[in-house]
């Protein structure tokens, strides 16, 4: 699937972890966003791996474990 700026975007399947965009990215506890909460994408990183903006801060995720919402 195709990811541009701006999509709304929520999250497949739980994650075991999250890694922070910062410039020096963290890995936090994957509670930090909920599997319903809708984010985002602020950036493309990569082809697989985008910058999505949550309510608790933004995060790096591979493109293969978000799904685009309607909202």
């Amino acid at each position: 699937m195709e990811f541009n700026i701006k999509d709304k975007v929520k999250l497949k399947n739980p994650l075991s972890y999250l890694k922070t965009s910062d410039n020096m990215p963290m890995l936090r506890p994957p509670d930090l966003v909920d599997i319903d909460e809708v984010g985002e994408i602020i950036a493309i990183k990569s082809p697989i791996t985008v910058e999505i903006k949550f309510r608790r801060g933004s995060f790096l995720i591979d493109t293969d474990k978000i799904e685009k919402t309607q909202i």
